[in-house]
């Protein structure tokens, strides 16, 4: 027997109909696909996700350097000459003791930053190929080493 409550909308007749009507559900095998679809998921995003995070610190490590590049430039405009290795990057942001007539900053708005992976940035003046350089030691802080551990250079 069938009674209809609402238009459209057909009610089961008996009790252990409307009972079972109420009590739906997730059975535990079902919980449990769930979870494994989603771990799956996870293992597969999860190594390329971090793969990208490793590439943006690279990215931030090179464009860190750039702005290095244009502040010792404009460092040199005014002094006339690029910070020694002594004065180091530094001297972008204090005036050292052999340009405090004709230096005009500091040149960065924030400091000097520490690489993204939390390593000071190497310089040296003169640099191997050019007049300065600026060195990342990468993941690992120590000089050489491959991929994320390789060093990132202003040459």
């Amino acid at each position: 027997m069938i009674s209809a409550t609402n238009a459209g909308h057909v009610a089961p007749a008996n009790a252990h109909e409307r009972t079972r009507a109420c009590q739906r559900g997730f059975t535990l095998l079902e919980l449990l696909v769930v979870i494994v679809i989603i771990g799956l998921l996870a293992a597969y995003v999860g190594p390329k996700y971090f793969a990208q995070l490793g590439k943006s610190e690279v990215t931030i490590a090179k464009a860190q350097i750039e702005g290095f590049e244009k502040s010792l430039d404009t460092y040199r405009l005014d002094v006339g000459r690029y910070p020694t290795t002594e004065e180091g990057l530094s001297a972008l942001m204090v005036a050292p003791p052999t340009a405090t007539a004709k230096w005009n900053g500091p040149y960065m708005k924030k400091g000097i930053p520490p690489d993204p992976w939390g390593n000071p940035y190497v310089y040296r003046s003169p640099g191997t190929t050019a007049e300065y350089e600026i060195v990342s030691t990468g993941k690992d802080g120590q000089p050489g080493g491959t991929a994320e551990n390789a060093d990132i250079s202003s040459q």
